[in-house]
Protein backbone atom coordinates (compact mmCIF):
# COMPACT_ATOMS: atom_id res chain seq x y z
CA UNK A 1 0.00 0.00 0.00
CA UNK A 2 1.40 3.28 -1.02
CA UNK A 3 1.88 5.90 1.82
CA UNK A 4 -0.39 8.83 1.73
CA UNK A 5 1.04 11.97 0.38
CA UNK A 6 1.92 14.75 2.82
CA UNK A 7 -0.71 16.96 3.39
CA UNK A 8 -0.38 20.40 2.41
CA UNK A 9 -0.25 23.48 4.11
CA UNK A 10 -3.00 25.17 4.35
CA UNK A 11 -3.23 28.98 1.87
CA UNK A 12 -1.71 31.93 3.86
CA UNK A 13 -4.39 34.58 3.97
CA UNK A 14 -3.57 37.53 1.61
CA UNK A 15 -3.37 40.12 4.06
CA UNK A 16 -5.94 43.26 2.98
CA UNK A 17 -4.07 46.04 2.17
CA UNK A 18 -4.07 48.98 5.29
CA UNK A 19 -4.66 52.46 3.76
CA UNK A 20 -3.97 55.38 5.67
CA UNK A 21 -6.56 56.63 8.07
CA UNK A 22 -8.25 59.95 7.07
CA UNK A 23 -6.53 61.66 10.23
CA UNK A 24 -3.27 60.33 8.65
CA UNK A 25 -3.31 62.08 5.80
CA UNK A 26 -4.69 64.88 6.99
CA UNK A 27 -1.47 64.78 9.55
CA UNK A 28 1.25 64.26 6.77
CA UNK A 29 -0.66 67.16 4.54
CA UNK A 30 -0.29 69.88 7.38
CA UNK A 31 3.60 68.53 7.82
CA UNK A 32 3.81 69.03 3.87
CA UNK A 33 2.50 72.63 4.03
CA UNK A 34 4.10 73.78 7.03
CA UNK A 35 7.22 72.29 5.56
CA UNK A 36 6.79 73.75 2.53
CA UNK A 37 6.03 77.08 4.17
CA UNK A 38 9.62 77.18 6.29
CA UNK A 39 11.74 75.83 3.09
CA UNK A 40 10.44 78.55 0.36
CA UNK A 41 11.48 82.18 1.98
CA UNK A 42 14.79 80.22 2.19
CA UNK A 43 14.26 79.33 -1.37
CA UNK A 44 13.42 82.45 -2.67
CA UNK A 45 16.34 83.85 -0.83
CA UNK A 46 18.96 81.84 -2.88
CA UNK A 47 17.12 82.26 -6.30
CA UNK A 48 17.01 85.71 -5.42
CA UNK A 49 20.74 86.19 -5.28
CA UNK A 50 21.12 84.53 -8.56
CA UNK A 51 19.20 86.14 -10.36
CA UNK A 52 20.90 89.55 -12.25
CA UNK A 53 20.12 92.92 -10.66
CA UNK A 54 18.29 93.99 -13.45
CA UNK A 55 16.38 91.24 -13.58
CA UNK A 56 14.70 91.25 -10.39
CA UNK A 57 11.31 92.54 -11.02
CA UNK A 58 10.78 90.84 -14.53
CA UNK A 59 11.47 87.14 -12.61
CA UNK A 60 9.68 88.19 -9.31
CA UNK A 61 6.65 85.56 -10.59
CA UNK A 62 8.84 83.23 -11.67
CA UNK A 63 10.00 79.94 -9.60
CA UNK A 64 13.58 79.85 -10.75
CA UNK A 65 15.64 82.75 -12.04
CA UNK A 66 15.30 83.20 -16.16
CA UNK A 67 19.54 83.83 -16.51
CA UNK A 68 20.80 82.72 -13.06
CA UNK A 69 24.24 84.21 -12.45
CA UNK A 70 26.59 84.23 -9.61
CA UNK A 71 27.74 87.97 -10.06
CA UNK A 72 26.08 88.51 -7.30
CA UNK A 73 28.16 86.91 -4.60
CA UNK A 74 31.16 87.79 -6.45
CA UNK A 75 30.57 91.55 -5.94
CA UNK A 76 28.92 90.60 -2.11
CA UNK A 77 32.66 88.92 -1.70
CA UNK A 78 34.37 91.78 -2.88
CA UNK A 79 35.77 89.87 -5.96
CA UNK A 80 34.60 93.27 -8.25
CA UNK A 81 35.76 96.40 -8.87
CA UNK A 82 33.77 99.35 -8.06
CA UNK A 83 32.71 99.64 -11.92
CA UNK A 84 31.98 96.26 -12.49
CA UNK A 85 29.91 96.32 -9.25
CA UNK A 86 27.86 99.63 -10.39
CA UNK A 87 27.74 97.63 -14.36
CA UNK A 88 26.03 94.38 -12.48
CA UNK A 89 23.46 96.76 -11.45
CA UNK A 90 24.85 96.54 -7.40
CA UNK A 91 24.47 99.83 -5.72
CA UNK A 92 28.00 100.34 -4.93
CA UNK A 93 27.70 99.59 -1.17
CA UNK A 94 30.26 97.13 0.35
CA UNK A 95 30.74 94.61 3.13
CA UNK A 96 33.90 93.40 4.43
CA UNK A 97 32.16 89.86 4.28
CA UNK A 98 35.26 87.62 5.91
CA UNK A 99 35.61 90.42 8.83
CA UNK A 100 31.87 90.05 9.64
CA UNK A 101 31.56 85.98 9.55
CA UNK A 102 34.38 86.12 11.58
CA UNK A 103 33.40 88.67 14.11
CA UNK A 104 29.85 86.43 14.07
CA UNK A 105 32.48 83.57 14.90
CA UNK A 106 33.85 84.70 17.76
CA UNK A 107 30.88 86.09 19.18
CA UNK A 108 28.87 83.36 19.01
CA UNK A 109 31.57 80.75 20.16
CA UNK A 110 31.98 82.51 23.16
CA UNK A 111 28.60 83.07 23.79
CA UNK A 112 27.79 78.94 23.04
CA UNK A 113 30.66 77.86 25.50
CA UNK A 114 30.81 79.55 28.15
CA UNK A 115 27.04 79.63 28.64
CA UNK A 116 27.15 75.52 28.15
CA UNK A 117 29.51 75.25 30.74
CA UNK A 118 28.33 77.43 33.42
CA UNK A 119 24.57 76.19 33.04
CA UNK A 120 26.02 72.54 33.42
CA UNK A 121 27.25 73.51 36.28
CA UNK A 122 24.48 75.16 37.60
CA UNK A 123 22.24 72.57 36.92
CA UNK A 124 24.23 69.60 37.78
CA UNK A 125 24.15 71.89 41.21
CA UNK A 126 20.64 71.97 41.25
CA UNK A 127 19.84 68.55 40.33
CA UNK A 128 22.64 66.89 43.28
CA UNK A 129 23.50 69.43 45.69
CA UNK A 130 21.14 69.98 48.67
CA UNK A 131 21.04 73.61 49.83
CA UNK A 132 18.59 75.86 52.01
CA UNK A 133 16.77 77.48 49.65
CA UNK A 134 17.20 75.44 46.51
CA UNK A 135 13.66 74.65 45.11
CA UNK A 136 12.79 78.17 46.00
CA UNK A 137 15.51 79.46 43.88
CA UNK A 138 15.09 77.11 40.99
CA UNK A 139 11.57 78.53 40.94
CA UNK A 140 13.06 81.94 40.22
CA UNK A 141 15.21 81.57 37.23
CA UNK A 142 12.59 79.09 35.61
CA UNK A 143 9.86 82.48 36.11
CA UNK A 144 12.45 84.04 34.34
CA UNK A 145 11.29 82.04 31.40
CA UNK A 146 8.27 84.20 31.18
CA UNK A 147 10.25 87.79 31.07
CA UNK A 148 10.43 89.05 27.68
CA UNK A 149 14.08 89.94 26.19
CA UNK A 150 13.84 93.45 25.75
CA UNK A 151 12.82 94.48 29.45
CA UNK A 152 16.42 93.89 30.09
CA UNK A 153 17.68 95.73 27.07
CA UNK A 154 18.03 98.74 28.67
CA UNK A 155 19.29 97.61 32.34
CA UNK A 156 21.69 95.57 30.39
CA UNK A 157 23.13 98.51 27.87
CA UNK A 158 23.44 101.10 30.83
CA UNK A 159 25.92 98.31 32.94
CA UNK A 160 27.58 97.65 29.76
CA UNK A 161 28.12 101.58 29.04
CA UNK A 162 29.36 101.96 32.95
CA UNK A 163 31.68 99.10 32.69
CA UNK A 164 33.57 100.85 29.78
CA UNK A 165 32.69 98.18 27.14
CA UNK A 166 30.87 99.61 24.53
CA UNK A 167 31.85 98.43 20.90
CA UNK A 168 34.03 95.38 22.72
CA UNK A 169 33.15 91.78 21.97
CA UNK A 170 33.54 91.10 25.87
CA UNK A 171 30.49 94.13 26.34
CA UNK A 172 28.07 92.42 23.39
CA UNK A 173 28.61 88.74 24.96
CA UNK A 174 28.22 90.12 28.54
CA UNK A 175 25.22 89.65 29.13
CA UNK A 176 24.47 86.41 27.24
CA UNK A 177 27.86 85.02 29.03
CA UNK A 178 26.43 83.00 32.05
CA UNK A 179 23.21 81.44 31.79
CA UNK A 180 19.97 81.34 30.81
CA UNK A 181 16.64 79.65 32.16
CA UNK A 182 15.84 77.14 29.09
CA UNK A 183 19.25 75.66 29.10
CA UNK A 184 19.86 75.45 33.12
CA UNK A 185 16.56 73.82 33.12
CA UNK A 186 17.43 71.19 30.20
CA UNK A 187 20.59 70.47 31.56
CA UNK A 188 18.79 69.96 34.88
CA UNK A 189 16.34 67.22 33.82
CA UNK A 190 19.60 65.31 32.40
CA UNK A 191 21.32 65.02 35.46
CA UNK A 192 18.49 63.82 37.47
CA UNK A 193 18.35 60.92 34.76
CA UNK A 194 21.83 59.86 35.32
CA UNK A 195 21.86 56.52 38.04
CA UNK A 196 23.19 58.25 41.24
CA UNK A 197 24.94 54.84 41.94
CA UNK A 198 27.63 56.03 39.15
CA UNK A 199 28.57 58.71 41.11
CA UNK A 200 28.28 56.89 44.74
CA UNK A 201 31.05 54.30 43.29
CA UNK A 202 33.09 57.68 42.37
CA UNK A 203 32.72 58.58 46.15
CA UNK A 204 33.67 55.55 47.26
CA UNK A 205 37.05 55.90 45.27
CA UNK A 206 37.56 59.29 46.90
CA UNK A 207 36.27 61.69 44.19
CA UNK A 208 34.73 64.53 45.59
CA UNK A 209 31.75 66.33 44.02
CA UNK A 210 33.87 68.83 41.75
CA UNK A 211 36.05 65.88 40.49
CA UNK A 212 32.82 63.84 39.80
CA UNK A 213 31.62 66.60 37.73
CA UNK A 214 34.40 67.10 35.82
CA UNK A 215 35.52 63.02 35.69
CA UNK A 216 32.13 61.21 35.49
CA UNK A 217 29.09 63.54 34.93
CA UNK A 218 30.12 65.68 32.03
CA UNK A 219 31.61 62.70 29.60
CA UNK A 220 28.34 61.08 29.99
CA UNK A 221 26.37 64.63 29.29
CA UNK A 222 28.18 65.00 25.87
CA UNK A 223 25.08 64.67 23.75
CA UNK A 224 22.45 67.51 25.88
CA UNK A 225 25.64 69.80 26.45
CA UNK A 226 25.95 69.46 22.18
CA UNK A 227 22.37 70.14 22.09
CA UNK A 228 22.45 72.88 24.10
CA UNK A 229 25.60 74.58 22.41
CA UNK A 230 24.63 74.38 18.90
CA UNK A 231 20.89 75.93 19.89
CA UNK A 232 22.96 78.82 22.02
CA UNK A 233 25.22 78.94 18.64
CA UNK A 234 22.43 79.39 16.27
CA UNK A 235 20.15 81.94 18.56
CA UNK A 236 23.56 84.06 18.58
CA UNK A 237 24.26 83.81 15.14
CA UNK A 238 20.76 85.50 14.43
CA UNK A 239 20.96 88.13 17.35
CA UNK A 240 20.69 91.54 15.76
CA UNK A 241 19.30 94.22 18.40
CA UNK A 242 21.87 93.52 20.70
CA UNK A 243 25.24 93.77 18.37
CA UNK A 244 23.22 96.58 17.01
CA UNK A 245 23.91 99.08 20.17
CA UNK A 246 26.90 97.57 21.91
CA UNK A 247 29.02 96.39 18.67
CA UNK A 248 28.52 100.04 16.28
CA UNK A 249 32.35 99.96 15.41
CA UNK A 250 33.75 98.10 12.02
CA UNK A 251 35.64 96.21 14.15
CA UNK A 252 33.38 93.93 16.11
CA UNK A 253 30.39 94.25 13.83
CA UNK A 254 28.37 90.65 13.07
CA UNK A 255 27.14 89.68 10.16
CA UNK A 256 23.36 90.08 11.05
CA UNK A 257 24.59 94.23 11.85
CA UNK A 258 26.31 94.36 8.73
CA UNK A 259 23.43 92.93 6.78
CA UNK A 260 21.55 95.88 7.87
CA UNK A 261 24.02 98.35 7.16
CA UNK A 262 24.47 97.03 3.81
CA UNK A 263 20.08 97.81 2.79
CA UNK A 264 21.28 101.15 4.58
CA UNK A 265 23.96 102.31 2.22
CA UNK A 266 21.97 101.43 -0.99
CA UNK A 267 19.88 104.08 -2.09
CA UNK A 268 16.18 104.71 -1.01
CA UNK A 269 14.83 104.52 -4.99
CA UNK A 270 16.41 101.50 -5.74
CA UNK A 271 17.72 98.84 -2.68
CA UNK A 272 20.23 96.36 -3.27
CA UNK A 273 18.47 93.43 -3.02
CA UNK A 274 20.08 91.02 -4.93
CA UNK A 275 23.02 91.67 -3.24
CA UNK A 276 21.56 91.59 0.03
CA UNK A 277 20.10 88.36 -1.01
CA UNK A 278 23.50 86.83 -1.57
CA UNK A 279 24.95 88.25 1.47
CA UNK A 280 22.07 86.84 3.26
CA UNK A 281 22.43 83.57 1.56
CA UNK A 282 26.21 83.10 2.40
CA UNK A 283 25.54 84.04 5.99
CA UNK A 284 22.88 81.05 6.51
CA UNK A 285 25.86 78.43 5.36
CA UNK A 286 27.81 77.93 8.66
CA UNK A 287 25.14 77.51 10.32
CA UNK A 288 23.27 75.07 7.92
CA UNK A 289 26.03 73.41 8.16
CA UNK A 290 26.20 72.99 11.87
CA UNK A 291 22.17 71.83 12.04
CA UNK A 292 22.94 69.24 9.28
CA UNK A 293 25.56 67.59 11.01
CA UNK A 294 24.62 67.97 14.58
CA UNK A 295 20.85 68.51 14.22
CA UNK A 296 20.44 64.22 15.06
CA UNK A 297 21.84 65.16 18.67
CA UNK A 298 19.16 67.48 19.61
CA UNK A 299 16.88 65.12 19.02
CA UNK A 300 18.59 62.29 20.69
CA UNK A 301 18.87 64.58 23.88
CA UNK A 302 15.24 65.66 23.49
CA UNK A 303 14.07 62.14 23.88
CA UNK A 304 16.55 61.22 26.43
CA UNK A 305 16.04 63.70 29.19
CA UNK A 306 12.21 63.13 28.75
CA UNK A 307 10.97 66.63 27.42
CA UNK A 308 8.10 66.20 24.75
Amino acid sequence: MDPEPPASPPPVPRRARQYPSAARLVGWAILVIALVATIFPFYWMVKSALTPAGDVIADSGSLWPTNPTLINFQRVLGLLSPDEIRAAGGSGASINFALYIWNSIIYCTLIGFFQTLFCAMGGYAFARLRFRGREALFSILIAALMVPGIFTLLPNFVLVRDLGLLNSMWGMVAPSLLMTPFALFFLRQFFLNIPKDVEEAAMIDGAGKIRIFWRVVLPMAQGPLITIGLITVVWAWKDFLWPLLIGRDESVRTITVALGVYLQQSPNTQPDWTGLMAASTLSVIPVALLLLFLGRRIVESLNFTGIK
